[in-house]
């Protein structure tokens, strides 16, 4: 039996409640899968589309209604009752639907960054609805930093500090050494700041695949399974010579990383965060694949696997 943690990108929750609600289902089951083969199961997901959801929404209330705004962070943990709750009912259901009594709990949680941290001068972390170029153009004009996404479309871009420590890592250890399925770290945590007076949450959103790497330390996980929207990590990636790969070293990585070959906001931090794992014990490994293979890659099937 292994504990590991299960990363899950918030573009594979779908943005309104209904897609939501029907995806959450769709992922309750590889998950429960593993749990029924004897798996414990730590969950960090992201909220990209869904904290970008919430923020222009309230952004929206706010000009038209005249009511008060909220800050980003507001939105951040806003974002992980909102899927926490949903991820919840969806397992507890298929748990006992396959006569499993394991139980599932979320923990609301605050990460700490640095308030110097340089990403917060270079905002990188795509958040929120995909646009047309001309969409994106008068969105710049409002104040908003916008990029282009991976040939997808043009989204919002908001600062990701990198996360150091995860205020409620005792509470999450307690909890996955007492059997529990837990979810921590929802989109990537609180970003939140040690002060004179105490802490205070900041407004950024950060890379769940960080926190992740942390909250997999904290709890004791054996692997880090990375959730993403392609089987396999390619380089070349939507070029004619895009290659697939089934493994790559930890030299390998970095090779890559040099050579340009993974988009900073999208898969290098999965990159980075997985080597982060591997070197964080002897033996640990990360696997990088998609929802539907989840099984398959854990039997070694599939996914790309990043080794020492």
């Amino acid at each position: 039996m292994s504990r590991i943690l299960i990363s899950l990108g918030g573009n594979a929750l779908g943005t309104l409640y209904n897609d939501l609600k029907q995806s959450v289902e769709i992922i309750a089951g590889p998950i429960c899968d593993l749990v029924k083969h004897g798996h414990e199961v730590v969950i960090c997901h992201g909220n990209g589309p869904q904290v970008g959801y919430i923020k222009s929404n309230i952004d929206r209330g706010a000009k038209e209604d005249k009511t008060e705004n909220l800050p980003l962070f507001s939105c951040v943990s806003m974002s992980q009752s909102f899927i926490g709750a949903e991820l919840q009912n969806a397992i507890d259901n298929k748990l006992k639907e396959m006569g499993l009594e394991n139980e599932v709990a979320t923990v609301v949680t605050r990460v700490i960054v640095d308030k110097d941290d340089p990403h917060f001068k270079n905002p990188t972390k795509p958040i929120g609805a995909f646009y047309t170029k001309e969409e994106s153009e008068k969105l710049e004009k409002a104040g908003k930093t916008m990029i282009e996404d991976s040939g997808r479309g043009y989204r919002e871009v908001v600062a990701s500090p990198i996360p150091i420590e995860i205020v409620e890592k005792n509470i999450c250890k307690t909890l996955s050494n007492a059997g529990t399925i837990l979810i921590a770290g929802g989109g990537g945590g609180i970003p939140t700041i040690r002060t004179e007076e105490g802490l205070k949450s900041i407004d950024a959103v950060i890379d769940k695949d960080r926190t992740s790497v942390l909250l997999a330390s904290d709890t004791d996980c054996d692997s880090l399974v990375i959730l993403t929207g392609v089987e396999k990590v390619s380089i070349n990636f939507n070029k004619p010579d895009q290659k697939d790969l089934s493994q790559m070293t930890l030299a390998e990585c970095e090779k890559y990383i040099a050579e340009g070959q993974f988009p900073e906001g999208s898969m290098l931090p999965k990159i980075e965060a997985a080597m982060d794992f591997v070197k964080s014990g002897k033996g640990r490994k990360t696997l990088i694949t998609s929802l539907d293979k989840l099984v398959e890659g854990m039997n070694g099937k599939t996914g790309t696997f990043i080794v020492e």
